[in-house]
């Protein structure tokens, strides 16, 4: 099976706490698509302020998860591991949609489908869902760059 505990995500996603948004990858096919979850908890930082009255998990970070989920399927696709000599970026964003809120006792499951690649680009279109309903989906662009001293 294509799967990938917390301990592989880890390798593949420079990120950390409290910015790692993917707790495990349940499936992926390099060049295709990839499917991961984000376990979410009242413990996330976020909902302290975002709102104390009623709990939802911004939107921008539901954006970031996918993103997230996008960058392990390019390093799969490449299969390669991000290294202290190189950066991904998410640098851009098209078709946002937020269909229901994310609460704390939600798991998101997070499909990332490769679109396409060209000159160092890669488009995604990317879903997110809480069982069966969809939460929020958007096309991401992102760029995989080595860092010039």
């Amino acid at each position: 099976m294509n799967t990938l505990d917390i301990h592989e995500v880890l390798r593949h996603l420079p990120h950390r706490y409290p910015f790692l948004l993917v707790d495990r990858v349940l499936d992926f096919v390099p060049e295709q698509s990839l499917t991961a979850i984000k376990n979410v908890t009242i413990n996330e930082p976020f909902f302290q302020g975002h709102f104390p009255h009623r709990p939802v998990m911004p939107g921008v970070l539901i954006l970031e998860a996918l993103a997230q989920a996008s960058a392990i399927l390019s390093f799969k696709t490449l299969g390669s591991l991000p290294d202290e000599k190189s950066v991904y970026y998410f640098v851009g964003i098209d078709k946002a949609r937020f269909k229901r809120p994310v609460e704390p006792g939600d798991q998101l499951r997070l499909e990332a489908k490769l679109m396409r690649r060209m000159r160092g680009m890669w488009l995604f279109e990317g879903t997110a869902y809480v069982g069966e309903e969809v939460a929020a989906s958007a096309e991401l662009m992102c760029t995989y760059r080595e860092i010039v001293a």
